[in-house]
């Protein structure tokens, strides 16, 4: 028997106990595979990838502090991968000309290069992985979630 976090419920237990064990389930179960697959294929780590993935999204580069806030993680995780990747010439660092407190980072050509094939082959692995499940359950997958993100945004704001 697989044992994982939704193997702690019992069928005695409250319906959104057991629902959420089986959602945190599912994404321990996605993200151990993607981890898995970037370091196989990449040697990389998913906190590198999050980090390069933000930048490719903003070509212009990005504010340490705002980084951190998007990846929502401490100045100095983000600090810490960044002085790796700019180490391998992944990434470009530069301080602000008008606050020299602000450094603003942007992924260099290599960086591109090397984000750009990860990312594909991230996007084949997600592919892969939902391949059996039917679209139409999958479409209905992710309006059920979109209600679920509705409620704990709610729930949140109490």
């Amino acid at each position: 028997m697989q044992h994982d976090l939704e193997t702690r419920a019992a069928s005695s237990d409250h319906a959104e106990l057991r629902l959420w064990l089986r959602l945190l389930t599912c994404t321990s179960l996605i993200e151990n595979h993607i981890r898995n697959c970037l370091r196989v294929q990449f040697d990389c780590t998913l906190p590198r990838f999050d980090l390069m993935a933000q930048l490719a999204r903003e070509p212009q580069g990005m504010r340490m502090g705002d980084l951190s806030a998007r990846l929502m993680v401490s100045n100095g995780n983000v600090t810490a991968i960044a002085n790796q990747l700019e180490k391998e010439g992944l990434i470009l660092r530069k301080v602000s000309s008008e606050d020299r407190r602000t450094t603003f980072l942007r992924l260099s050509a290599k960086g591109r290069r090397q984000f750009d094939k990860m990312a594909a082959a991230h996007e084949t692995w997600l592919q892969d992985m939902f391949s059996s499940m039917p679209k139409g359950n999958q479409k209905e997958l992710y309006t059920l979630l979109a209600d679920l993100k509705q409620t704990a945004l709610s729930a949140s704001r109490l």
